[in-house]
């Protein structure tokens, strides 16, 4: 089951710019990255640059949830690549970021996902991953 992709898309209300950015800087994937509602911020550490590395640290109960990986491929405004490692991802886990200009003040972020280790993690990570988008809307609504 390693094929398993997810794919979704979601419009953010601010600037492409400022969209794509809020991924490589560490004060702001903080304030959206919470796969759950109610998660606190979690910690964020990152070397913005290709072949770079990142670190979040997600909070669930007294659990310190670590995810880390590197960046692929950094293409402002347009596309972000990065390895996803975690407690439940599998060798070459990778998500792809692909922004698109809608207008002055509206983005579409398409995010797919590659490589889970079966359809349940899959369907979690689908429902983390649009959990983050839709707070990364209400963080950068302008």
């Amino acid at each position: 089951m390693t094929d398993l992709t997810l794919n979704i898309s979601k419009i953010i209300n601010a600037p492409i710019e400022k969209v794509f950015d809020a991924w490589l800087n560490p004060k702001m994937l903080s304030q959206f990255m919470m796969p759950m509602p109610g998660m606190p911020e979690p910690e964020v550490e990152n070397n913005v640059q290709e072949g770079g590395s990142f670190t979040i640290t997600m909070h669930a109960g007294d659990d310190k949830l670590p995810h880390t990986g590197k960046y692929l491929e950094i293409n402002r405004p347009d596309k972000l690549v990065f390895t996803w490692i975690s407690h439940c991802s599998i060798d070459n886990s990778i998500v792809t970021l692909n922004f698109t200009k809608i207008s002055k003040y509206k983005t579409n972020i398409r995010l797919s996902h590659v490589k889970f280790i079966d359809e349940k993690t899959r369907s979690d990570h689908e429902s983390g991953w649009g959990n983050i988008l839709a707070t990364m809307n209400d963080v950068m609504s302008v």
